[in-house]
């Protein structure tokens, strides 16, 4: 890795995003433009299609986005990880971004249908990963510019500590009581899920928050089901393994305008470990796998205070996925 050339990447993007450089010639200030008059409009799924070398970077934009804007009951819900699909199975509420690694065009087809069909698509070509470095400061000042249109402050977080706050009461409950509160958890099934689904509404998304060990059997699994209810329900769908995606959602989640439907999944300890109470010492009041499920248990109340649907499983192990129909 050449870290100059990455350095002069970037640099070559924060000159064209300069203040004195016109709207219509700054990358930066057009893509938040874009991205933020369309999520006014209703399309306020961002959607991320990556070449598979840079597939990592939808993880980071996945964060800057969610956090930056997802607050006061408006928000930009970015995609990333969600197969393309054929047209129909898309409701009126998405944009599409096509971060292109060279020449790469495995995804232009498709991309194209979903031109055809009415959906904006927006095509970045990298000629190399090096300019990675210049994406990074591309989204940073778009963000900033979409949060103007939005008028919020991209630079607040107000709904982040709201599930750390109601962690942290599941853990002193814990600690008095040597047990967690009692968590409601839903049949295990297909149906289960389908009948809190329901009929839901166009511009709705649904959240996999799966805490569960994230293997790669785990996220194939957990794909399969998230493509299927896409196509169902057409649906926007988002997954993440628990307890990360609380740094990365979690703002969006409770902070955005109330459309999300949230299914978290709770798995046993396959493997677990004592946390020490005190630094260099063997005592320990509670595990690994108590933590999660505090922060599972903290979240679901956040959530559910912040008047969102929150739907419940417990599983054993990963292989009880498959009962939910994928």
């Amino acid at each position: 890795m050449d870290v100059g050339k990455l350095i002069e990447r970037t640099e070559g993007m924060a000159r064209a995003c300069r203040t004195n450089v016109k709207i219509s010639q700054n990358p930066g200030a057009l893509t938040g433009l874009l991205i933020g008059l369309e999520s006014q409009r209703g399309r306020d799924k961002l959607t991320f299609v990556t070449s598979p070398e840079i597939a990592s970077f939808g993880d980071w934009v996945e964060q800057l986005i969610a956090e930056s804007t997802g607050k006061e009951g408006k928000g930009i819900l970015p995609v990333v990880g969600e197969a393309l699909g054929s047209p129909e199975v898309y409701s009126g509420d998405r944009v599409f971004v096509h971060l292109r690694l060279g020449k790469d065009a495995r995804q232009s087809a498709v991309l194209k249908a979903l031109e055809a069909a009415g959906h904006p698509v927006m095509v970045l070509e990298l000629p190399d990963r090096y300019d990675l470095g210049a994406q990074y400061f591309l989204w940073e000042f778009a963000t900033a510019v979409a949060g103007h249109v939005l008028e919020i402050n991209p630079f607040d977080q107000p709904n982040v500590e709201s599930a750390k706050v109601m962690a942290r009461q599941m853990v002193a409950e814990y600690e008095q009581t040597g047990k967690l509160p009692k968590a409601d958890y839903a049949p295990l099934s297909a149906e289960a899920l389908t009948g809190f689904l329901g009929d839901p509404a166009p511009n709705a998304y649904l959240s996999l928050q799966a805490y569960v060990t994230p293997t790669p059997e785990a996220a194939a699994t957990l794909t399969a089901i998230r493509l299927k209810l896409r196509d169902t329900y057409k649906v926007a769908t988002t997954l993440g393994f628990g307890p990360r995606f609380l740094h990365s959602t979690g703002q969006l989640h409770k902070g955005d305008g109330g459309n999300g439907l949230f299914v978290q999944i709770i798995s046993g300890a396959e493997a677990d470990l004592p946390i020490p109470d005190e630094a260099g010492h063997d005592a320990s009041a509670m595990s690994f796998q108590t933590l999660k499920e505090s922060q599972a248990l903290g979240d679901a109340a956040a959530l559910e205070a912040a008047g969102r649907r929150v739907l419940r499983l417990k599983i054993e192990s990963t292989s009880d996925l498959a009962k939910l129909g994928a």
